[in-house]
């Protein structure tokens, strides 16, 4: 199976069988476990009011800062990545 035919919608994810679990862990590592995590509506909006496009950063005035990995996974309440 393709890796390309898959949907990456959650609900979808909910319904693949081993194989295909396998392969698409195997394709992008930890990556996939962004799929599950919930998303706080309203911090995601306050963030993304400082978020700068042009230089894939958060601005706060004139300061630019950029989370690390592990910020982010703070951030996201993600444990695993």
């Amino acid at each position: 199976m393709q890796l390309s035919k898959l949907g990456l919608r959650q609900h979808n994810k909910k319904k693949w069988n081993d194989e295909v679990n396998k392969l698409f862990y195997s394709s992008y590592g930890d990556l996939p476990y962004l799929l599950d995590i919930k998303v706080d509506k309203h911090l995601f909006r306050a963030l993304a009011q400082f978020w700068n496009p042009a230089y894939s950063c958060f601005t706060f005035g004139g300061v630019d800062l950029v989370p690390t990995v592990e910020e982010y996974m703070a951030i996201f309440h993600c444990s695993k990545i």
